[in-house]
């Protein structure tokens, strides 16, 4: 279980630090922004590579939602869904911490901003309410693994989900970011969060909310659909 925990903390890590590390640093960076389509293919990317480097240790999660989606359509068992929910949290707060020490290094360091926070209503990129972010964050999530559940599915050839998985999550964030900023993460919106406070914390209550609900239909929908063949 410590190996499991590590890969999934270390996973984490690398999902928080290079996507919201792409959106901080390199965004809108001057004449050479790599905008929303870099910042999606960074997140998409970091899945990818973790998901090979140590998904066949901890199953590559990442992601609460994931493992909460996971367990509902009976791939995970509930006594693992604490430790790897914690362990999860504490990579993306980690590499937040790492984030937030590069940034403030800047010569002309005034305050880290959005720091790629989650958000709606004012802290949406594109002002979008409540009701917009409710229904995309859970609409994206159950999608998300609705493809995770496929992409791993005892039937499906062995070796290809990572890239199925990656490229789902860029698509996602190609999707979404002017409307929340994307998350379908309540561990990458947790880290970020923390750092910046104010309006970024009170909402974080949705980006637990949403993807939960919508990984956790997922993974009810796959297993009655589907089944639940590993």
């Amino acid at each position: 279980m410590s190996k499991r925990l590590f890969a999934e903390f270390l996973g984490t890590f690398w999902l928080v630090f290079g996507g919201c590390g792409s959106a901080v640093l390199a965004a809108a960076f001057p004449e050479l922004g790599i905008g929303f389509v870099g910042v999606a293919f960074a997140f998409g990317l970091t899945v990818l590579t973790m998901a090979y480097a140590v998904g066949g240790i901890s199953g590559g999660h990442f992601n609460p939602a994931v493992s909460i989606g996971l367990f509902t359509a009976g791939r995970f068992e509930a006594k693992d869904l604490l430790p790897y929910i914690v362990a999860q949290v504490v990579g993306a707060i980690v590499a937040s911490a790492v984030l937030y020490l590069i940034v403030s290094g800047k010569a002309d360091f005034a305050g880290i901003g959005g720091f790629a926070t989650n958000g709606y209503g004012e802290q949406s990129p594109g002002k979008f309410n409540l009701l917009s972010a409710l229904v995309i964050e859970v609409v994206l999530t159950f999608m998300f693994l609705i493809i995770i559940l496929g992409a791993t599915h005892g039937r499906v050839p062995a070796g290809f989900a990572p890239i199925a998985i990656g490229l789902a999550l860029t698509l996602i964030h190609l999707i979404s970011i002017p409307v929340t900023n994307t998350s379908v993460n309540p561990a990458r919106s947790t880290g970020p969060a923390l750092f910046v406070g104010g309006a970024a914390l009170s909402q974080l209550w949705l980006f637990w909310v949403a993807p939960i609900v919508g990984a956790a239909i997922a993974g009810i929908v796959h297993k009655a659909a589907f089944g639940d063949d590993d």
